[in-house]
């Protein structure tokens, strides 16, 4: 009798601190990750299948591969419902063969989701998005992560959202012809363009008529200012976190933070340690300080998450792989953020800034794609040929360029005032 009075006590026991492992937390983290998906800003998985496999996916397997921080198991533990796959190619590659680079990336993309229909489905919409999580799938989109992948071609834009592209980073760590990168602000490079140029202008322009999201990590504040003021549509950082927190160049500064709230865009929080703390080591608390931060200044409307998973080399302690993002959920919810503001942040947020794209692009269906080049001396190296310009007279070609600029902006103002 005694010993079956001991055997209950020991049972009741290890129930009770059971019970007490229990984080309430994140079992709310987790209900709420259920109600709405986790949207993800950035990826970098697709650049790991390139320098591990050269793409070859037939020699991988997502649901085994352990190397790297994201893989299936992992994203089904982290209850991943979106992704943006950084199709990303070096800066080396400008000028040289970036494009073709950049379409193998995306080619990637694609073929991962075929060869793993029951863990993804390819998404290039805000309705795909939701229709994906209710299937309880992970909706895979495309981010290209520089200019440079462009050759500085319209054309390659809308070749590129054709093929299922929904954002561009405008530019990585380099300089483009039309744009200047957040080095310049360290002054590690000079200013070229003071900003963007007037094709760079014209990018913007024609990204809000084709829907394509503007994503403004890796820029300049002058450029983040321009594109704020000009955009019919709202921005994405998709993977940078607080500067006030973390005075570090590739993070947003509060000004631009307002600006963001001002024009309805969002701010995609990075877990790179040296973005969270400015320093080789960070922890999950340190990340939540970001967040709180953003929400603080430009409110919990404007902010998300955008790991950078798989394309950092320090992740903080607790974050290690995509499968503990549930733990920032929880620490939000233990920080006092209510179930909508954590909603909001999960996915609401990026949701509204995509149907919004989707709504400029459907307002500007009567405006003709942008078919002005980039004038052929601010492009002109050994590695490209002047097919199709007029060389003696790109004087003129380039004033008429920056009259139909001029023009597509007032309108631009006009639908931004309207919709106000």
């Amino acid at each position: 009798m005694l010993s079956k009075v001991i055997s209950a006590a020991y049972l009741m026991l290890w129930i009770s601190s059971c019970a007490a492992a229990v984080d309430p937390f994140l079992t709310k983290a987790l209900q709420l990750m259920s109600e709405t998906p986790l949207i993800d800003g950035h990826n970098d998985l697709p650049w790991q299948l390139r320098m591990r496999f050269n793409n070859e996916l037939n020699k991988v397997d997502l649901n085994t591969l352990e190397t790297t921080h994201t893989n299936i198991p992992k994203i089904k533990e982290g209850r991943l419902g979106a992704q943006f796959w950084s199709a990303y190619v070096p800066c080396e590659s400008q000028y040289k063969d970036a494009v073709r680079q950049t379409l193998e990336q995306i080619d990637v993309v694609h073929r991962m989701c075929q060869k793993y229909p029951e863990t993804f489905m390819f998404a290039t919409s805000s309705h795909d998005i939701m229709t994906a999580f209710r299937m309880n799938k992970t909706a895979s989109l495309i981010g290209v992560e520089g200019g440079h992948s462009l050759d500085s071609s319209l054309g390659t834009l809308r070749t590129m959202y054709q093929l299922g592209v929904r954002y561009l980073t405008l530019t990585h760590s380099c300089n483009t012809p039309w744009a200047d990168n957040w080095l310049v602000d360290t002054e590690a490079e000079p200013s070229e363009h003071n900003g963007l140029s007037p094709f760079g202008k014209q990018l913007i322009v024609e990204m809000n008529r084709l829907g394509m999201l503007i994503d403004l990590a890796h820029v300049t504040q002058a450029v983040m200012h321009q594109v704020l003021s000009m955009s019919a549509a709202p921005v994405i950082f998709s993977h940078s976190s607080a500067y006030s927190v973390c005075p570090h160049k590739r993070n947003v500064p509060d000004d631009v933070l307002r600006k963001v709230n001002q024009t309805g865009g969002i701010v995609m929080v990075n877990f790179y340690n040296d973005y969270v703390t400015c320093s080789k080591t960070a922890n999950l608390s340190d990340v939540a300080d970001h967040f709180d931060h953003i929400r603080k200044v430009g409110g919990a409307g404007i902010v998300g998450f955008g790991g950078d998973y798989d394309g950092v080399t320090r992740l903080p302690e607790g974050l290690e792989d995509v499968s503990k993002v549930p733990k920032v959920v929880a620490e939000l919810l233990r920080r006092g953020w209510t179930d909508v503001e954590v909603k909001a942040a999960l996915g609401n947020n990026l949701l509204r800034v995509l149907n919004r794209t989707e709504q400029v692009r459907d307002s500007l269906t009567s405006q003709n794609p942008d078919d002005v080049p980039i004038p052929y001396d601010e492009v002109k190296n050994s590695c490209r040929t002047s097919y199709g310009y007029k060389t003696t007279n790109t004087g003129a070609v380039q004033s008429l360029g920056t009259l139909a600029l001029m023009l597509t902006l007032a309108l631009h103002a006009v639908i931004t005032l309207s919709n106000s």
